[in-house]
């Protein structure tokens, strides 16, 4: 789930990167923890649910932070701004940030000489976690959204992951529907999400599966007549 480009990545560019993949792979499941505690936190709790926010708003700055100094050494101006989408959806969209987990960890990868996994086996495994990542998040934003609202069928949080998962394997059950609007627009995103990620399961194990069987037919002797 990477978005780099296909040009030479800047020196500059690639040590900060390399430098920052750590910090900010914590920084990303510190921003999940304390989002799910700010959001699961009975609103009377005191200081939890503040020291949470905080923790959100500190990740949130060292996310615009590194995607300042990243748009700087890559030297691509607003053409950095299109070639690294998923970078600018993560920055803008709260419920998005969770990916940087997965997006760093493809990173991490990258350097290696050999990944432990074959590339099926990776892609599999990127859109699996995404979609968890995903669906969590989603769970907690909607959840957020619309707990105490009237006519709401996501009134706990067991109700949001049930929507989460319907919503992202497209099943869509209907007995739990967001009703405000930004809950229906985290819905609508969902959607999209889940689409491409079951579409890059499916293919790459449809993928797998005929490599696999080419490689067995390739074993076989041949047909005596």
């Amino acid at each position: 789930m990477s978005d780099r480009p296909t040009a030479p990545v800047p020196p500059r560019l690639a040590g900060w990167e390399h430098r920052t993949e750590m910090p900010l792979l914590l920084a990303s499941l510190v921003y999940l923890a304390g989002y799910a505690v700010h959001v699961l936190v009975p609103r009377p709790t005191e200081p939890w649910r503040d020291i949470t926010l905080v923790l959100v708003g500190v990740t949130w700055l060292l996310f615009a932070a590194d995607y300042g100094v990243r748009l700087h050494l890559s030297g691509q101006g607003r053409r950095f701004v299109r070639t690294h989408w998923l970078d600018t959806l993560i920055l803008l969209l709260p419920p998005l940030r969770p990916l940087r987990v997965v997006q760093l960890y493809t990173r991490v990868q990258l350097h290696r000489e050999r990944p432990r996994l074959s590339l099926h086996a990776r892609v599999m495994a990127y859109a699996g976690t995404s979609a968890l990542l995903l669906g969590f998040s989603a769970s907690l934003a909607v959840y957020q959204q619309e707990r105490g609202v009237p006519d709401s069928t996501i009134r706990t949080f067991g109700d949001a992951l049930w929507w989460a998962c319907a919503t992202l394997t497209t099943v869509g059950y209907g007995d739990a529907v967001p009703v405000t609007l930004l809950g229906r627009v985290i819905a609508a995103g969902l959607m999209a999400c889940g689409l491409a990620l079951l579409g890059a399961v499916t293919g790459s194990f449809s993928s797998w599966l005929v490599q696999t069987f080419a490689r067995q037919e390739d074993k076989r002797p041949p047909e005596s007549e």
